[in-house]
């Protein structure tokens, strides 16, 4: 079994200083894979599979070989990393060239030269799950402390990813707002651009607006944009 590159105490205290107002989702979920590759002892490759709103993908990789055994499991709806994200659950294939829940993948991953695999589930979110994945190049490659070190480290590395996930909903909700807001701000300037024109009210303006949009197949806020820079311009 390969020793760890990475100290886990380290690796642990490394996840622990992501700072999430300066690194992104992706980013976090990448530095979880390429940590975990170097703390587990036997990791040859590593990916984190996010399953969310009945899709599955492999949201971070170590290498293209990894990220095609993954896939191959999306496609056909059945493998470790599947199980492991669906129970939140440890699954651990010893040996791909006997392994008889998932005989078929198993076989393809012995053909592309992995010889095992250990999955830990991630419960990021009631509605987000996911799974720590990690290939080794020979079988029995995660021995029970390479295992121990695993769920450790997800177990840690989920927190993370939980944290990340919800920075980045609410950066995403806080955009949407600050979006709508100035879009609320430009619909009521041109509103207020036609009732001058017009001398009509302001449902009478909106509705003008709404019919310009409908006619030119753009959003009221491209029209009312337009509307308020050639304003602007006269």
């Amino acid at each position: 079994m390969a020793a760890p590159s990475t100290d886990p105490g380290e690796a642990l205290a490394e996840l622990s200083r992501i700072r999430l107002d300066e690194t992104s989702l992706e980013d976090v979920l990448r530095r979880v894979a390429e940590l975990a590759n170097r703390t587990v002892p036997g990791s040859a490759h590593v990916t984190v599979t996010l399953a969310r709103d009945g899709h599955n993908s492999s949201a971070a990789c170590t290498s293209d070989l990894a990220r095609e055994l993954d896939e191959r499991q999306y496609r056909h709806e059945r493998g470790p990393c599947l199980d492991a994200a669906a129970s939140a659950a440890s699954i651990s294939l010893p040996d791909t060239a006997v392994e008889e829940r998932w005989p078929e993948w198993a076989a393809h991953a012995r053909a592309a030269g992995v010889g095992s695999a250990l999955s830990i589930g991630l419960p990021i979110q009631e509605a987000v799950t996911g799974a720590l994945n990690l290939y080794g190049m020979s079988a029995h490659a995660f021995d029970t402390e390479a295992v121990r070190a695993a769920e450790n480290f997800a177990a840690y590395a989920a927190v993370a990813l939980a944290n990340a996930h919800l920075y980045d909903n609410a950066a995403t909700v806080a955009r949407q707002m600050q979006e709508a807001m100035r879009s609320r701000a430009v619909i009521e300037q041109a509103k207020g651009i036609v009732m001058g024109e017009r001398r009509c009210s302001a449902d009478e303006a909106f509705a003008l607006l709404s019919k310009l949009s409908q006619d030119t197949n753009c959003k009221v806020r491209e029209v009312a944009e337009t509307l308020v820079a050639n304003a602007a311009t006269r």
